[in-house]
C-alpha cells in the first residue's frame, strides 16, 4: 500500500498558485491540497456546507486537515461548521487581512473605509470575477450600484511586478477609483501554512514520494 500524505490543505481556489508555491519553497511533500472554485467569492453563502463535504470525504485519508479560507464573508457559518469537524482555519476575516497583517490592513481600513481591495489572483481575473461576475460588463449602469460608495482601490500584491502594478492601475480607472499598491508577500498565509504542516510534518508515517495532489472542485 502507498503512503498516506499526512496533512491535507482544503483552500480557496484564490489561493491555489500562492499554497503550491509555498509548498515547494518549504519542501512540504506530505501537504496535498483540494481547491473549491475562486468564484465562490461572489457566494460566500455555499462556502461552509463545501467546505464540510470536502472534510467529511477526507476522513481517515489524511492524518490532519486545515481549511485555507478566512471567514471570507459566512458571517460566522464557516467557523461553526468547523467547530463541529474539530478543523482550524486561517485566522482572519478575509484573505486581504490575511496577506496583509491584522494590524497593517486595520490601519488601511482605517485609512479610508470605502476601499476596494485587490490581490493577485484577483487581479489576474478581475474582468471574470468584478466585470463579468457582477454583469458590469453588459450592464454598465450597474457600477455606481456596486462601487458608488468605494473611493480608492489597493492592490495587495503577494509578487509584484511592473505589469501586475499597471493592470491594477488600469483596474481602479475601470472603476473610477484612485489607485494605491502594497507589496503583502504571503503574509499570514505562509505562518498559517507552517503550522499546518508542522502536526504532522515531522512524521515517519508517510513518504516523501507522495506528489502533490491538487484538485479541484468545479
Amino acid at each position: 500500500m502507498g503512503a498516506t500524505p499526512a496533512t491535507l490543505v482544503i483552500a480557496c481556489g484564490a489561493l491555489a498558485r500562492e499554497i503550491v508555491a509555498l509548498r515547494t519553497l518549504n519542501n512540504w511533500p506530505h501537504m496535498a491540497v483540494q481547491c473549491l472554485p475562486a468564484d465562490l467569492h461572489n457566494r460566500p453563502e455555499k462556502i461552509p456546507a463545501l467546505v464540510r463535504d470536502k472534510i467529511r470525504a477526507a476522513r481517515g485519508n489524511f492524518t490532519s486537515i486545515f481549511v485555507a479560507y478566512a471567514d471570507c464573508g459566512t458571517g460566522g457559518l464557516l467557523d461553526a461548521v468547523l467547530a463541529e469537524e474539530g478543523v482550524e482555519r486561517i485566522p482572519g476575516a478575509h484573505c486581504y487581512e490575511f496577506f496583509a497583517g491584522t494590524q497593517a490592513f486595520e490601519q488601511l481600513a482605517e485609512q479610508e473605509i470605502g476601499t476596494f481591495y485587490l490581490t493577485d489572483f484577483l487581479l489576474k481575473h478581475f474582468d471574470r470575477l468584478i466585470l463579468r461576475g457582477l454583469g458590469i460588463d453588459k450592464h454598465p449602469e450597474l457600477l455606481p450600484l456596486y462601487f458608488g460608495n468605494y473611493t480608492k482601490l489597493t492592490y495587495l500584491a503577494q509578487v509584484s511586478t511592473p505589469e501586475n502594478v499597471a493592470a491594477g492601475e488600469a483596474a481602479a480607472k475601470r472603476l473610477g477609483l484612485t489607485f494605491e499598491h502594497h507589496v503583502t508577500g504571503y503574509g499570514g498565509l505562509a505562518d498559517s501554512l507552517k503550522r499546518a504542516s508542522e502536526i504532522t510534518g515531522s512524521s515517519d508515517s508517510f513518504s516523501n514520494k507522495v506528489s502533490s495532489i491538487i484538485s479541484w472542485q468545479n
